[in-house]
């Protein structure tokens, strides 16, 4: 075995995984190439051609990859797991007004799992992947920071990885940028790569319709929620939908209503199959409750801190004052933010560091607050 150690490698057959192998097999690690077979797209029932980190021509990249430079590729099969997992998540919240984040949840909950599994198997100290991230230990807590490339930054879906895995996590990209990365595959004659497009699809909904997976997923849904009523703030009732599940927060085109004025989705009323509108200004909210909490940098707050929080992976995130109050974090915007979507991911930074993260349960706004507290005193 190597001085520095044999570590498991996940291998999408993609530019940035490749490169990671190639990196840790030059600098003396015994490296174990590994894909994970996430869905199957026969099943998905899209007619879009089978691309992406679970075709058979990624597969088939990584292992040639592997087999060039001399180290053991295997195919591992998650399918089951991912999909009792991911998939069921994906749908159930939907079905509960709320927005998932299917990618994040697969990262911290399915792929770290399977792949230490599997390390463990194999004899391997260490496992890594090609996100651009970065991972350290201070003070005994391992903290992930933000990638250099900020372009490609991902530590933003990484805030769910427990302790134990980051203890045994190696992010071999997190010092180098995309261009880097493209200029050596091209240095090393890896050609293919350079040229390979980049999937940004959800790999179970290959072609980017969430609405019709869910139609063919769950039976009868169309006809059982459509019909419900698009209302304003105001509860005035301006037309009809064709059903909750089939809208997002922060939504403005697809709406197939015209009020005259561009308006957008603030909020999913599930229990009344309702789909509030608002204008941009009534989109914003003052603060949001985030629950299940993964905290990194800190064990625990035991003050108030001030950081800059993102409600999404594309958000450049903005300043915001954050409380614990035991596995719920009350996060307070200075200036508001729009489209804060229950379901998807809230991600707290000091710095580059990732204090935590956690699942967005509900949003607010303070004034209102106020008003309806006003209002039930009288």
């Amino acid at each position: 075995m190597s001085k520095k150690g044999r570590v498991l490698v996940a291998m999408s057959g993609g530019i940035d995984s490749s490169l990671a192998a190639v990196l840790l097999h030059e600098q003396g690690y015994e490296v174990i190439g590994m894909t994970m077979k996430t869905w199957d797209y026969a099943s998905s029932g899209s007619s879009k051609k089978e691309t992406g980190c679970c075709s058979l021509d990624s597969i088939n990249d990584a292992r040639n990859l592997a087999v060039n430079l001399g180290f053991p590729h295997y195919i591992l099969d998650i399918r089951e797991e991912f999909g009792d997992y991911v998939i069921d998540h994906f749908t159930d919240e939907y079905l509960a007004g709320r927005t998932p984040n299917p990618c994040v949840l697969c990262n911290t909950h399915i792929k770290w799992d399977s792949l230490l599994r599997r390390a463990d198997k194999l004899g391997c100290d260490y496992i890594a992947t090609g996100h651009y991230a970065k991972v350290r230990e201070e003070n005994g807590r391992y903290i992930i920071s933000r990638g250099k490339d900020l372009n490609k930054d991902q530590s933003y879906a990484l805030w769910g990885v427990s302790q134990e895995s980051l203890s045994r996590t190696i992010l071999p990209l997190g010092d180098l940028t995309k261009p880097e990365i493209r200029k050596m595959a091209e240095d090393k004659g890896f050609y293919e790569l350079v040229n390979k497009s980049e999937s940004y699809e959800i790999c179970f909904v290959p072609d980017n319709d969430y609405r019709g997976f869910l139609k063919r997923r769950v039976e009868g849904l169309e006809e059982e929620v459509k019909g419900g009523e698009f209302v304003l703030e105001d509860g005035t009732v301006v037309g009809t939908h064709e059903g909750y599940p089939f809208y997002t927060v922060g939504q403005r085109k697809g709406l197939g209503i015209a009020l005259g004025y561009p308006v957008y989705v603030t909020e999913i009323q599930k229990d009344k199959n309702r789909v509030v509108l608002g204008t941009f200004d009534e989109l914003s909210r003052d603060g949001m409750y985030v629950k299940n909490l993964v905290m990194s940098k800190y064990t625990s707050l035991e003050d108030r801190l001030d950081t800059v929080t993102k409600v999404r992976y594309n958000d450049d995130g903005a300043p915001a004052v954050i409380e614990q109050v035991g596995d719920t974090m009350k996060v307070f915007f200075g200036n508001g933010v729009p489209a804060i979507a229950p379901g998807q991911a809230a991600v707290f930074y000091e710095g580059d560091d990732v204090i935590g993260g956690g699942w967005i349960h509900s949003s607010f706004n303070q004034q209102k607050l106020k008003n309806e507290a006003l209002s039930n005193s009288i």
